[in-house]
């Protein structure tokens, strides 16, 4: 794929991420999955190269880069095959909270752990009855003296199981108006009356998905991050990052994909030349690259964006990013399955499991029909219909 955009750093680390994830490739991340084990091995090493914490600020042990930075990253160990999903989570969403909303002390015991990878964090915003609808979460935290107490339930979080604190969105009253607010609290993984169980997913991963039960769960005053007035600005500072991420997340699930699918097609031969010279085979995988090309484009305008601080601006490219993502990574994973005919659902090829796994870039962290929402009304002025 064309770099012609990034700078010479930006071309050197994607060489060098891509160098690591090819020593691991797509065998390795399917043994994992398959022995229910999580990918230490990789991400201790990843972590030791200095790529998890590369958005991280330097005094925290970080790369001092941003998103532009460690989208790369996360793209270019998809596209070998090894992607590591809770690089959305941890350093992208919970990482960057932190270091632009938290508190010296919150900055102090997180982000050096965060950066090296020694320590991990989840998040959960989605609710069984809210959806992505953030207007509607229920989980609630009162004050109880300079002490919270945190009730709710959240599902589909990921990596609870590993993660030493989860950031957990809930809702505040405002004194004044008595109207709910949200605010962000961090919840140690054994704090008293934080219960987790795994949900029953199809989804080959690594990473497991969790519904989460709080039931009074108390935490000290430091637990709440940042300004307890100003909970959706630390909200969609994070949900920015997590789209951009998971606009990575896709696109590099789908150059891997395409990535097999085109070496078939040069070696694959049924009648006279091999398959790949058929435009019936050639034409779709060449959509397939334009497209996975194209959300790219976006996905470093918003990560540009939103490094630049403009966050308004992020926000619609970032919603744009992780649409085009989602939807060019499924047609990239389904054309690749079909260029293999019969191969593309065996075992050997590796390609199977990936139609499940595409469907995340459409459905989560929002759906791609709340993303056309978003744009209608946001980009576009168009009138609200809920």
């Amino acid at each position: 794929m064309s770099t012609d955009l990034e700078t010479e750093e930006h071309q050197a680390l994607r060489a060098a991420v891509t160098a690591l994830g090819k020593r691991y490739g797509r065998d390795y991340m399917t043994s994992v999955v398959r022995d229910g084990a999580h990918p230490r091995e990789l991400w201790t090493e990843a972590a030791k190269l200095g790529y998890l914490g590369v958005n991280l600020p330097e005094e925290y042990g970080g790369g001092g880069g941003g998103m532009a930075e460690l989208s790369i990253v996360l793209e270019e160990l998809g596209a070998a095959g090894s992607p590591l999903l809770m690089m959305v989570v941890s350093p992208a969403i919970c990482g960057t909270v932190i270091a632009r909303f938290g508190t010296d002390t919150q900055k102090r015991q997180w982000l050096p752990g965060l950066a090296d990878g020694s320590l991990t964090m989840a998040f959960g915003i989605t609710e069984p009855d809210a959806g992505s609808n953030s207007h509607r979460i229920t989980t609630t935290a009162r004050k109880d003296g300079e002490e919270w107490l945190l009730t709710g339930r959240k599902v589909f979080v990921s990596g609870v199981d590993i993660a030493d604190a989860t950031l957990i969105v809930g809702r505040t009253e405002d004194a004044r108006s008595g109207r709910l607010k949200p605010c962000l609290f961090i919840v140690p993984r054994d704090a008293p009356g934080f219960g987790r169980s795994q949900i029953d997913m199809e989804l080959q991963a690594p990473e497991k998905q969790f519904e989460l039960v709080l039931d009074d769960v108390r935490l000290p005053a430091d637990a709440l991050v940042g300004d307890e007035d100003a909970g959706l600005l630390q909200l969609f500072a994070g949900l920015n990052p997590e789209r951009i991420m998971t606009a990575a997340f896709g696109i590099g699930m789908g150059r891997y994909a395409l990535g097999r699918a085109v070496d078939y097609a040069k070696t694959r031969q049924v009648w006279k030349e091999p398959i790949g010279s058929h435009q019936a085979i050639a034409h779709p995988l060449a959509q397939a690259h334009i497209e996975l090309e194209l959300a790219r484009l976006m996905m470093q305008k918003a990560a540009r964006l939103y490094d630049d601080g403009d966050d308004i601006g992020a926000g619609e490219a970032a919603n744009m990013a992780k649409y085009a993502a989602g939807e060019a990574c499924v047609k990239a994973v389904d054309q690749a399955v079909h260029t293999l005919g019969g191969n593309g659902l065996t075992r050997e090829y590796g390609l199977a499991s990936l139609i499940t796994a595409a469907r995340v870039a459409r459905i989560a962290p929002v759906s791609r029909e709340m993303i056309l929402n978003y744009v209608s009304h946001q980009s576009l002025g168009l009138p609200k219909s809920y």
